[in-house]
């Protein structure tokens, strides 16, 4: 099964920037939308793609779709080489039993990583 998560952003440059340099994701699809605006789908393991959209879009073309994000909790063996690499990686914690830590995107938005 794959899934895909939307997320809608204020820069999606800077968003694809983030999710393919912090955690090697690939840019599989980039589309473009009425007046000019980017969908870009970044594939950040072979199970999981993030469809990251303008703001901007969705309060034009879609403002019935709220633009909350979504709290996404991302499990990986690569744990710790993570925690290394990515600035905004909070202190490891143990969380019933699962290592855990936070981290943000550019634009402030709160994720968790666990060790999978």
């Amino acid at each position: 099964m794959k899934t895909r998560v939307v997320l809608y952003v204020n820069d999606v440059d800077m968003s694809v920037d983030f999710w393919t340099m912090e955690f090697g994701g690939e840019v599989s699809d980039r589309q473009t939308l009425n007046g000019g605006y980017q969908n870009v789908i970044v594939k950040v393991s072979s199970e999981m793609e993030l469809s990251i959209f303008p703001k901007d879009y969705i309060q034009i073309y879609a403002p019935e779709i709220p633009e909350t994000v979504p709290s996404l909790m991302f499990f990986s063996e690569d744990f710790y080489h993570l925690h290394e690499e990515i600035l905004s990686a909070s202190e490891i914690s143990e969380v019933n039993g699962v290592l855990t830590f936070n981290f943000q995107d550019p634009e402030g938005n709160m994720f968790v990583m666990a060790k999978a």
